[in-house]
């Protein structure tokens, strides 16, 4: 029987320097989808993250439809009936895009309800607040230092005797400028972790904007194709730097859905990374099952999307425009997505237990819950 999730920081502190990445999975969906990823995990003896960002899941249900406390009831359900015990839950991109008082003021809800709730492991992301008039480094990454700094004591202080995963970010992951995408260099790396140290900060993660986007990568009419953009080297000289520099902090790496599974396998670095983030994946798994078992509610959110979306995307192919807002249609149809049939849920696990099988051997996971739990009987 599982006993609850367990907080990130002993998770990454078991498996630091493991040649393997813990896969953190994005369930928005939950039903049939977590309950095959969690019966994977436990077949293959892997340690497995669940997260769920602020935009997803907020006080007021986000854009599933689902407040935090929601997801977790979820998740933990799941873990009883399936019966694992080396998970986490983790509240990811807890985003800040303003910095002011009233931003930080919603912020620090939104973490308090995440408390006590249950959530082991935070990820802050004030990635967004970049200061170009600065004059260097420090004070171009002023304010997200800021941010970061204060939501982090925050957690500290709220936690109580409980000790928790902390996960932070410098560079916007899949931002884009003139040149391409906006990558982190290895200076902004080493100056923002630098400057938290000072701070009395010291993270688990470092989520870094190394050439990943966040959902599906598609071609001109819709069709999802892979996504090849991660720069390798550029997030080894980084996950170098931080080492050089004596911090102890490991790369997340965002945005894996489309990935190749065997670029995964053979070019991750394993190790430099050690929480891998595959979100939209679980989303289209979802979206296939239910064209073919539900129908009606398939049609039913395809029309929601085309008819909240078609307007500012005039003139695109409805694919593309579905496609890219399909996660909006969950918190409408929240209702009737807790009533799908019973062979719906099925397929839809049996599918998702497949795939994080897939995921797992390329992650090279297999084993790490084992490796956690005998760290945690000599700790």
């Amino acid at each position: 029987m599982a006993k609850g999730p367990l907080p990130g920081d002993m998770v990454f502190d078991s498996l630091r320097g493991q040649p393997s990445i813990i896969m953190a999975c994005n369930a928005r969906m939950t039903g049939g989808i977590a309950r095959g990823i969690m019966r994977a995990a436990k077949d293959m003896d892997s340690a497995v993250i669940f997260e769920i960002a602020r935009s997803e899941s907020d006080l007021n249900g986000g854009y599933t439809g689902m407040t935090p406390k929601m997801y977790i009831d979820e998740i933990r359900r799941t873990a009883d009936e399936v019966g694992h015990d080396i998970y986490v839950v983790h509240a990811d991109h807890i985003s800040i895009k303003k910095g002011d008082d009233e931003d930080l003021r919603s912020t620090r809800e939104l973490i308090k309800h995440q408390i006590d709730a249950g959530f082991t492991s935070f990820a802050i992301d004030a990635s967004h607040l970049f200061d170009f008039k600065g004059r260097d480094l420090r004070e171009e990454l002023a304010d997200n230092i800021r941010c970061t700094t204060e939501m982090a004591h925050f957690i500290n202080d709220n936690m109580g005797d409980r000790s928790f995963g902390l996960e932070v970010e410098v560079g916007e992951i899949g931002k884009t400028d003139e040149s391409g995408r906006v990558l982190t260099t290895p200076e902004e790396a080493v100056t923002f972790l630098g400057a938290l140290k000072e701070n009395g900060v010291n993270p688990n993660l470092l989520a870094i904007a190394n050439g990943s986007a966040h959902g599906n990568t598609i071609d001109e009419n819709g069709k999802v194709i892979p996504q090849v953009s991660i720069d390798i080297q550029q997030t080894v000289r980084v996950a170098r730097a931080i080492r050089e520099a004596g911090f102890d902090v490991s790369i997340a790496q965002h945005g894996i859905t489309g990935t190749p599974r065997d670029l995964i396998n053979l070019h991750f670095p394993k190790g430099d990374i050690l929480k891998g983030n595959v979100g939209t994946h679980w989303q289209n798994i979802y979206y296939d099952v239910i064209k073919i078992f539900e129908p009606e509610l398939y049609a039913d959110m395809r029309e929601y999307v085309l008819q909240r979306f078609g307007e500012k995307n005039r003139g695109k192919p409805e694919e593309v425009i579905f496609v890219k807002n399909a996660k909006h249609a969950f918190k409408p149809f929240l209702e009737r997505n807790r009533k799908l049939g019973g062979d719906t849920l099925s397929a839809m696990e049996a599918m998702a237990y497949a795939e994080a099988k897939l995921y797992f051997r390329a992650f090279s996971s297999e084993g790490t819950a084992s490796i956690v739990r005998e760290h945690l009987e000599n700790s």
